[in-house]
């Protein structure tokens, strides 16, 4: 892995990978790269041309980038280029030492083309060629991210601001946020993740240091993607109560202890059923481990079990803000609809099926978001 470039020697490193890449494309004939001199005030950094079957040519007009931000790709968007010569197909290509997932995203929403110093990209030429790769691990030492949305606490900071009740429009400061985390996190905490956030594009600044969550969905989708499923501890048990018994003795066991939930399938049984599955899924903390087994009349066993049990020691997990009490509602909450959802996407079998249904069903319809599926 290299150290970090200069901005000279990343822009030559750059023209020989995108040599590089047209050049692995056996039909494509002539195809140029040549750096632009800075003078001419093209507003890029390289031109590629590409000669197309019908005559003419394509202009890939390439920004070079030491790092971007993906708060500051909506700038870069904007941007029009001009290449000269009348090219009949304009493609605007970002070019970066190394390209993550969320930049990559947000290049093929607005149109654009990239590729990276390791050979990763995505390059679109409409109605000549496509070359998309990922997956090569990157070629420079690449700065780390400012948060780890994998941690029990940045979970928390996560929780609260996905929380449905308060809208997409809510308008957060750190000091309210942190309020809102469950159980409390540093304020500290908060503004790293909160700073993260806002790098990423998940969130939108607002005049008085406020912000707001600019798209939920895709900040669910990346806490997904970094959460430790495997964090959580998973015991078999079984018992003979069922149904309506199993019920009251599980409602009992919470009157009493608090700091347990319905989880994965069992959650979205009560919140969005979809997917039919033999066992009830529950969060427990270990202390209640005994307890738990008295008052459910239940044993450990090492296969054959009705009963699968989350033991964790992050007690956010049970922040439940959509859960109200009522006639109709089991005594024993669920867990929140973002909590269940990633729980469902790691928990195997027909998890991520039972999470799409959610996401579809209760999610989607509260965020108001129509967009890519999970």
């Amino acid at each position: 892995m290299n150290a970090k470039l200069s901005a000279t020697a990343l822009e030559r490193a750059l023209v020989v990978r995108l040599r590089d890449l047209l050049g692995s494309v056996d039909w494509l004939r002539g195809p140029e790269v040549e750096p632009l001199d800075s003078s001419k005030e093209r507003g890029f950094d390289l031109l590629a041309k590409v000669p197309l079957p019908e005559g003419g040519v394509a202009a890939l007009c390439v920004e070079c980038k030491m790092e971007m931000r993906p708060s500051s790709f909506s700038m870069l968007a904007k941007r029009e280029f001009k290449p000269g010569g009348r090219p009949k197909v304009i493609v605007p290509v970002l070019a970066l030492p190394w390209v993550s997932p969320r930049v990559a995203e947000l290049c093929q929403e607005h149109g654009w083309s990239w590729y990276d110093l390791a050979g990763n990209c995505r390059i679109d030429v409409p109605g000549l060629l496509h070359l998309s790769h990922t997956g090569n691990a990157p070629v420079h030492v690449r700065s780390r991210p400012t948060a780890n949305l994998g941690t029990k606490e940045a979970g928390r900071v996560v929780r609260a601001l996905l929380t449905p009740c308060y809208g997409t429009d809510h308008e957060w400061t750190q000091r309210a946020l942190n309020l809102h985390c469950h159980p409390n996190v540093s304020l500290g905490l908060v503004n790293k993740v909160v700073r993260h956030l806002r790098d990423e594009g998940y969130l939108e600044p607002l005049p008085g240091g406020r912000f707001k969550v600019k798209e939920p969905a895709k900040l669910l989708m990346a806490w997904r993607d970094a959460y430790r499923f495997d964090q959580h501890e998973r015991l078999g048990y079984f018992t003979l109560l069922q149904g309506k018994a199993l019920q009251r003795a599980l409602g009992k066991f919470h009157v009493e202890t608090s700091l347990c939930a319905y989880a994965a399938f069992s959650a979205a049984d009560q919140l969005a059923p979809h997917v039919r599955q033999p066992k009830t899924w529950l969060y427990l903390m270990s202390r209640d481990l005994e307890r738990f087994a008295e008052m459910a009349d239940a044993k450990q066993v090492d296969s054959g079990g009705n009963l699968e049990v989350l033991v964790t020691s992050d007690e956010g997990v049970f922040f439940q803000p959509e859960y109200k009490k009522g006639a109709s509602e089991p005594e024993m909450p669920s867990t929140s609809f973002v909590q269940t959802y990633v729980d469902l996407w790691h928990c195997g079998g027909r998890g991520r099926e039972a999470a799409e249904a959610l996401f579809n069903q209760r999610l989607k319809p509260l965020w108001q978001f129509v967009g890519p599926n999970t």
